[in-house]
């Protein structure tokens, strides 16, 4: 483990979902103890996109910004919101240059799969179709995402070209959680503990399939034939149950054609890069925005 994120070790709450009221009021309590980003150079809006029902939205414009990813966040499709992502997403804005169409879709148990994905998808038809009006270039358009949200901008990805939707430019994907299935999840010891670990994910995917069976478009590991999809960026943690499968979903891009980078931080774990006082943080967090940044801009 890398020696300042070991230190907050102990700090790392183990949630185990069975109280997703409680767990999302925990995890409100926890973001809004964050840093407060800097918003200086950025324009922010509250949006609400029209769709059955409607999608709240939370726009992030830098000065001069072209591109733009509808940016889906993390929390095991149980947790998160607009508000607790808001330091990350200022943070992304800022740092490449590109517009955040931050996303606040449907929470499981109440709404399960394909719920939040549908909402996901909204977004990012809408985005398309009001390019003119957001400032941006519709060839410019990328997805991504962090855990369960990673997951699900792989999913969009994936209908997106079944279904012939808006063009996609790129997938930023973030320790997405790819795969319900848990023989493919690290058997590390510390992953499979740490914050819940696999009881954790289990759980989640209970929470979000319900008594569904999975399909690619709930855990984008399962598709079959990933020719055709926008090129991606994939960034694992060491220790997080998803690392396995995420590095063996880019392989499997590689193999259909599909332009990938890889990048695996040694010594971190699942949503450690929250952590913003870890030198290693700010480096996840600095590659993740270069590269929005190039895949965007070139």
């Amino acid at each position: 483990m890398d020696p300042e994120l070991e230190a907050f070790i102990p700090l790392v709450p183990q949630v185990d979902l069975s109280d997703p009221i409680a767990d999302r009021k925990n995890y409100a309590e926890r973001a809004a103890a964050a840093p407060v980003p800097d918003t200086t150079g950025l324009d922010i809006e509250d949006r609400t996109v029209p769709a059955d029902p409607d999608v709240p939205v939370r726009i992030y414009r830098p000065q001069g910004a072209q591109g733009a990813i509808v940016w889906l966040h993390g929390g095991s499709w149980v947790m998160g919101d607009l508000d607790t992502d808001h330091p990350w997403t200022t943070r992304l804005a800022a740092a490449s240059g590109t517009t955040v169409i931050s996303v606040g879709y449907r929470l499981a148990p109440e709404h399960r799969f394909p719920a939040a994905l549908d909402d996901a998808y909204a977004v990012l038809t809408w985005t398309a179709e009001h390019a003119a009006e957001l400032g941006i270039d519709p060839a410019r358009i990328a997805v991504g995402g962090h855990s369960a949200g990673g997951a699900m901008a792989a999913a969009v990805a994936l209908r997106a070209r079944d279904q012939q939707g808006p063009p996609i430019r790129f997938q930023l994907l973030n320790q997405p959680g790819l795969d319900d299935r848990q023989e493919t999840w690290s058997t590390d010891p510390v992953a499979a503990t740490l914050g819940g670990g696999h009881a954790h994910m289990a759980a989640a995917w209970r929470h979000w399939l319900g008594s569904a069976t999975a399909t690619p478009y709930a855990a984008p590991a399962r598709a079959t034939d990933l020719t055709g999809l926008p090129p991606a960026h994939i960034a694992t943690a060491e220790f997080c149950p998803y690392r396995d499968v995420d590095i063996t979903y880019a392989q499997r891009l590689l193999q259909a054609g599909v332009s990938v980078e890889l990048h695996q931080w040694p010594g971190t774990f699942h949503g450690s890069q929250a952590i913003l006082s870890a030198e290693i943080s700010q480096r996840q967090i600095a590659e993740l925005a270069a590269t929005l940044r190039r895949a965007l801009t070139e």
